[in-house]
């Protein structure tokens, strides 16, 4: 039987199956669901626990002597067996189809992988692990569904989001949901259950360092050249990794191209704000920035974007801090140097 992970916790308030195969690239929603199986079998009686970590060279034959042995201090056991790679292998295929088909009682065997290409999910080793038991393929979040998993993980966490906070925390993970958990965890601990706005995320996101690539971006986008100087000093001096800064900008960079041009064939900066989502308390900054950059400008900007990208690389000359806060103050309005669009070298 497959079902999604939303479905699994209904699955599992009745009698547990034989047989739970949880795959999929997202590692924390994965690993939940696994966690959710061995809750639920522990609560059931299920009390002995044997792990069993394919890698190269794995003997697929532990697998049966795991099934046939007999536990001597409870009668019921889990088999945890672990396929990060996804791939079996002949050996594990057979292996793998013999249980299935012949599953011992008083145990369940919880099996987790990676993820499985189309044709792997066709495979005959997972049609009988469907057949005897739950299949659980877990996709990643796309953009839209990701507010809500947000919104749905910090009411976990009894925290009551407004629908700023909520765009906030998730533009700042970018999708990742282990960093996600990370900052609601955080959260808190530092203010507890109860409402959580916009200002509560900021500061919580402040708090974790000195000076933060989010704090960089809005300094640029508002203009301040002095600060967003000190702040991309900040970030250099606390260790921050090049690459994460330079995401950040050319991330900012390649939205704000779009509502320039937009803005350029007419439209209003108010309604370009609206019709982008952007939140509330980030109009101001994005307003400024769109009121004096066009779309070439940007685009110029990008190209860039893509030379610092080179440099932090070593495939081009330069220094990647020093090109970091030229486009940063370019981006803020400031000028450094004579005013003429950048050419990127053949």
């Amino acid at each position: 039987m497959q079902i999604n992970p939303e479905q699994l916790a209904s699955r599992l308030r009745g009698p547990l199956a034989p047989v739970y195969f949880i795959s999929g690239d997202e590692p924390l929603r994965v690993m939940e669901a696994a966690d959710a199986v061995r809750a639920q079998a522990r609560k059931q009686g299920y009390d002995e626990r044997e792990v069993l970590s394919v890698q190269p060279g794995f003997d697929w034959s532990a697998l049966e002597t795991a099934a046939g042995s007999l536990s001597l201090f409870s009668q019921r056991r889990v088999i945890d067996l672990r396929l990060p790679g996804g791939k079996p292998g002949d050996a594990g295929s057979k292996a793998l189809r013999a249980y299935a088909e012949q599953p011992p009682e008083e145990t369940i065997l919880l099996i987790t992988a990676g993820k499985l290409e189309p044709s792997a999910r066709r495979s005959k080793w997972v049609q009988a692990l469907d057949q005897a038991g739950v299949v659980v393929f877990v996709w990643p979040l796309d953009a839209q569904q990701f507010p809500a998993w947000v919104r749905a993980r910090m009411r976990q966490r009894g925290l009551d989001p407004t629908a700023e906070a909520v765009a906030l925390l998730t533009e700042r993970v970018e999708g990742n949901l282990l960093a996600c958990v990370q900052e609601i965890d955080k959260l808190y601990l530092l203010q507890g259950e109860g409402p959580v706005d916009a200002a509560a995320v900021t500061a919580m996101v402040a708090d974790s360092a000195r000076f933060d690539v989010f704090s960089l971006v809005d300094a640029v986008l508002s203009g301040d050249g002095v600060r967003s100087t000190r702040i991309l000093r900040g970030l250099q001096g606390e260790g921050v990794a090049a690459p994460v800064v330079l995401w950040a900008l050319t991330r900012e960079l390649r939205q704000l191209t779009t509502m320039a041009d937009a803005v350029a064939g007419g439209e209003a900066i108010p309604k370009v704000l609206a019709r982008f989502r952007v939140w509330q308390a980030r109009k101001p900054v994005i307003g400024q920035a769109l009121g004096r950059l066009s779309g070439a400008v940007c685009r110029d900007l990008l190209r860039r974007c893509a030379l610092v990208d080179r440099i932090i690389k070593g495939r081009a000359a330069g220094n990647p801090w020093d090109e970091l806060l030229q486009l940063a103050l370019l981006l803020a309005g400031v000028r450094v140097f004579p005013a003429t669009l950048f050419q990127q070298p053949a």
